[in-house]
């Protein structure tokens, strides 16, 4: 199905706000395989929505990330005008930015608070100038503007199964949700954000298994890193088991947009046990074949729940 046939479906209309929809799929598409092809599995009309924010959320994060074209000062100067920008445009309503144009569309559409916004782009300057957490507890507050964040986003968009869930609990189950998938990709991510300069996992978790950011760029899987990235990798485990009882309260037709996403991310986890631990040598992913079987199914998931009669809310 293509970008246009979304946007007519989800009433979309006026060039350039179809424009600003249409940029943000690329960015999914380019960038985000697992949530690109998670968010096919949702209705036609709901799609755009989500690319619009993961559209959003990449273009900071590029802005973060681009080492090649400025030094960490500009790039904290080029995030603090465009931050600022937006969420000015935020509060007025309008934009002539072509990328956040639709960003705000979907935030006035589906009435999503201003503050997920402001606090997912103070996480982003948080990366211009932390480098390090001493305890899981303030990664957590880091994964609260960077992943959290973005699942409450996406919420109002998905929806619930019916008026008598919850918000307070389905929220929970969101931000869970929100910090397993980021706490998987700092497992997987550890080599590329050490070239950044970053790392993400808990200095009291390094301090546990006598591991420190030496022993990590060395690059060499050795028994104490091994053990590092088993407790880690229990910790997302642990956070994927937590919210799954919410992907049962939102929108069926809802469930296997994420479902998909859930099983596919938690499965690197796997991958990594699978190579022994070694995040260092490639990117750990999980295979074609397997990521077509997830697609298939959740496939055959979407189209029997948009056949099914269901209380919407």
């Amino acid at each position: 199905m293509t970008a246009s046939t979304e946007l007519d479906a989800a009433g979309i209309e006026g060039a350039a706000l179809r424009a600003s929809y249409a940029r943000c799929r690329r960015l999914n598409a380019h960038h985000g395989r697992t949530f690109f092809l998670a968010a096919l599995l949702l209705p036609p009309g709901r799609r755009p929505y989500v690319h619009a924010l993961y559209g959003f959320a990449r273009y900071a994060d590029e802005i973060v990330d681009d080492v090649s074209a400025a030094t960490p000062e500009q790039r904290a100067a080029r995030l603090d005008r465009w931050s600022t920008d937006f969420l000015a445009d935020l509060d007025w309503g309008a934009t002539s930015d072509p990328l956040t144009r639709a960003v705000i569309d979907t935030a006035q559409r589906w009435s999503i608070p201003a503050s997920y916004f402001a606090d997912f782009l103070e996480a982003m300057r948080m990366d211009l100038s932390v480098t390090a957490y001493a305890t899981y507890d303030d990664l957590a507050q880091y994964m609260w503007g960077s992943a959290a964040v973005i699942g409450l986003q996406m919420l109002p968009v998905l929806g619930r199964a019916s008026e008598d869930v919850r918000w307070d609990v389905l929220e929970q189950h969101a931000i869970d949700l929100g910090r397993a998938f980021q706490l998987t990709n700092f497992l997987r991510d550890v080599a590329e954000d050490l070239r950044r300069g970053r790392v993400y996992l808990p200095q009291e978790s390094l301090d546990r298994f006598g591991v420190d950011r030496d022993r990590l760029a060395r690059g060499r899987v050795d028994e104490p890193i091994r053990n590092l990235l088993a407790w880690e990798i229990e910790r997302a485990r642990g956070l994927y088991q937590r919210a799954a009882p919410g992907i049962e309260l939102v929108h069926p037709s809802s469930r296997p947009c994420l479902r998909t996403a859930a099983t596919l991310y938690a499965e690197i986890l796997g991958e990594i046990e699978r190579a022994d631990y070694d995040v260092f040598s490639d990117r750990v992913s999980v295979g074609p074949v397997r990521r077509a079987a997830v697609g298939l199914g959740g496939l055959r998931e979407s189209l029997a729940a948009r056949r099914r009669p269901s209380r919407s809310a």
